[in-house]
């Protein structure tokens, strides 16, 4: 073995066999077919990722390079200490992309994995948000209204804009309306860019229990919560509540309190009219495990942790 200066000589480190060759007649259409097989930039950038991750650990391993620390997304997002979310992952009930992660030290794109613990979704993208409102009764539940009247969708592009040092990127953020509320009623609404829990919020087969409080017109006799829990028959077909309370009832109006599943519109209101008490005012004071809390009408605060993992339960995601 010579111990002169090292270099690379003249041998090729290639097979004949990879090599392509075109010879100077080639047409412009060989070139151009030629080209067209050739990787673009993130296509290029994706073959080498997924290179990358083969050669560390398999084609389902969920480590990114140049990701964030599981461990400390999981602390982002409010599961608990770093410390206590590296025994999360530890004990094997982290999982990214459905993948189960026992290595604190994996690195993970919070904005395009799913990350679960005990088989929840955790919410690590900072830009993924859930937010209740306390509709203002006049408030239309659209994204625009043709007639000028004021809407929810100005009400979430405002909070945006409040809050737009705690985005990472604020400009693509659009809250939409999960469920409507009439114009006339007030109450609880939520405000999300998730689509996968507002999808499900919203469809019938998951039934979330809505609560609502209404004035209503005359004194409600005992028979009335009696009638509206066994069921009402209306135009579009049967509507039964599941709870009903009266709060208060006398001569000049009653309380009562209704909560039911049924999604459709102005259940409520009809549910009342059709017993002899017509609403004078009604408003939403819960959906499923959510309250509205001493939110007053037209304020907007963000979900905590606690709050998205019990509505996410609530709707098994």
């Amino acid at each position: 073995m010579s111990t002169g200066r090292l270099d690379f000589g003249t041998e090729e480190f290639y097979d004949e066999d990879d090599l392509i060759e075109l010879d100077e007649t080639a047409d412009a259409r060989t070139l151009a077919d030629f080209d067209a097989q050739a990787l673009d930039e993130d296509a290029e950038a994706l073959a080498i990722a997924e290179r990358l991750r083969a050669a560390r650990g398999g084609a389902d391993d969920p480590h990114v390079e140049g990701g964030v620390r599981l461990q400390k997304v999981l602390a982002r997002a409010g599961v608990g200490s770093r410390r206590a979310c590296e025994g999360l992952i530890n004990a094997g009930r982290v999982s990214v992309d459905g993948v189960t992660v026992a290595e604190p030290g994996v690195r993970v794109d919070p904005r395009s994995q799913e990350i679960r613990v005990d088989g929840s979704r955790v919410l690590a993208n900072p830009d993924l948000i859930t937010v209740v409102l306390h509709k203002p009764a006049g408030v239309v539940t659209t994204m625009d209204d043709p007639e000028g009247r004021p809407t929810v969708a100005e009400i979430g592009r405002r909070w945006v804009a409040e809050h737009a040092e705690e985005l990472a990127d604020p400009g693509s953020v659009r809250l939409v309306h999960v469920g409507r509320l009439d114009t006339d009623t007030e109450g609880l609404l939520l405000l999300s860019n998730d689509g996968e829990l507002s999808h499900r919020l919203m469809h019938p087969s998951y039934e979330i229990s809505k609560t609502y409080v209404a004035i209503v017109e005359g004194a409600v006799e005992p028979w009335v919560p009696r009638k509206l829990k066994r069921g009402i028959e209306l135009d579009d077909g049967m509507a039964s509540a599941d709870r009903v309370v009266v709060k208060d009832s006398g001569p000049g109006g009653s309380i009562v309190e209704l909560t039911l599943h049924s999604g459709r519109n102005r259940i409520v209101r009809r549910m009342l009219a059709a017993v002899g008490h017509p609403v004078v005012r009604l408003s939403r004071t819960r959906i499923g495990p959510l309250g509205i809390g001493s939110l007053r009408p037209g304020q907007v605060r963000a979900l905590t942790g606690q709050e998205i993992r019990a509505l996410q339960a609530e709707v098994g995601l």
